[in-house]
């Protein structure tokens, strides 16, 4: 029997029960698999989808299962659409807050719990296509057409982000993480205006500490590295790289001094590296901690870190041991480094 590409179940000690929760673009692919992880779990699963048909046609379903479900069509594309945008009651998302709380409580502070949102422009991405786009049609001329909609869109969006970032902290997330999936694929100036611009208000909305404890705020922006000076100036502590950009001249770029101002850089070994055996793993692994150079570990003074990470999400087919053998050489090369 063929296996799912990816599947989602949440198990027996994780309740939803009396909960709604709320899925978009949930009636293909991974969303698929999350709605009924969801359902199975006891929550009112909200489906939400431009494909009114298929989200009707899950829904029916999973209430034929025995389930709770009911199917929403989603279409910002007009300008009505836009003009009721709202920052949503962040109560209607308490079962994603509960979880944070949850598994910072099963963390037992063995490592901390990041949160993380997509910037206003990916989800604007998502809002005009309805799903993932190859060419950004639909969203790019609402952008181009009619720039006011869009920043009218990205300007609730950012609200939201933020709103929606710290409940996470309030929740007990220790970090919080801005996806910027596509800001890459917008032109330059583009890019600032609909993005960058957008992020950065996020940014200065979202908390820099809770209950005395300072709060990393990282910020990846897929294809960014053309702008990575620009992204330098964000009120962020961490800037996300993907696998495109040499880590040592961004490091040189916006990693700053010893004693000085300057990013953290995270990334940004190709995913699919994850594919080759273990042997290939370790050597490409080996090549980006080398790239960064060596690493700042005079405790008393600040110097730009490097935090290891793929340049980009992982594959759901990528084996679990290429993970593992990935996380070994990861700690085997940085303990030679920090001699």
């Amino acid at each position: 029997m063929n296996q799912p590409a990816f599947s989602f179940d949440p198990g027996s000690a994780f309740s939803l029960q009396g909960q709604t929760a709320i899925v978009t673009g949930g009636a293909k692919g991974i969303g698929r698999a999350i709605a009924r992880g969801m359902a199975k779990s006891g929550a009112f699963v909200a489906l939400f989808d431009r494909d009114l048909d298929a989200a009707r046609t899950l829904a029916t379903e999973l209430v034929a299962a025995g389930f709770q479900a009911q199917a929403w069509g989603v279409d910002v594309s007009d300008e009505a659409a836009v003009a009721e945008l709202a920052v949503p009651d962040m109560n209607k998302l308490r079962y994603v807050f509960d979880a944070v709380t949850s598994i910072r409580k099963a963390l037992n502070g063995r490592v901390p719990l990041i949160g993380f949102s997509g910037s206003p422009w990916t989800l604007a991405c998502y809002m005009v296509e309805g799903q993932g786009s190859d060419d950004y049609r639909l969203v790019k001329t609402m952008l181009y057409q009619r720039p006011d909609l869009m920043h009218r869109m990205l300007a609730v969006n950012a609200d939201a982000v933020a709103a929606y970032l710290n409940a996470q902290i309030e929740a007990g997330a220790q970090a919080v993480m801005i996806f910027d999936s596509w800001g890459g694929v917008l032109a330059d100036a583009a890019f600032q205006e609909f993005s960058l611009a957008y992020t950065a208000k996020v940014l200065a909305l979202v908390k820099k500490e809770h209950q005395g404890v300072t709060i990393p705020r990282i910020v990846f922006t897929k294809g960014g590295g053309l702008w990575l000076d620009q992204m330098g100036s964000l009120d962020c502590e961490v800037l996300g790289l993907d696998w495109t950009m040499n880590l040592g001249r961004a490091r040189q770029m916006v990693g700053g001094a010893v004693n000085g101002p300057g990013k953290a850089l995270q990334g940004n070994i190709d995913p699919n590296v994850l594919f080759a055996p273990p042997a290939q793993i370790q050597k490409e692994v080996v090549r980006v901690l080398d790239s960064f150079g060596k690493p700042h570990t005079d405790k008393t003074t600040t110097g730009p870190p490097h935090i290891f990470n793929l340049g980009h999400g992982i594959s759901q087919f990528t084996p679990p041991e290429h993970v593992s053998a990935l996380v070994e050489a990861v700690h085997a090369h940085s303990k030679l480094l920090r001699r």
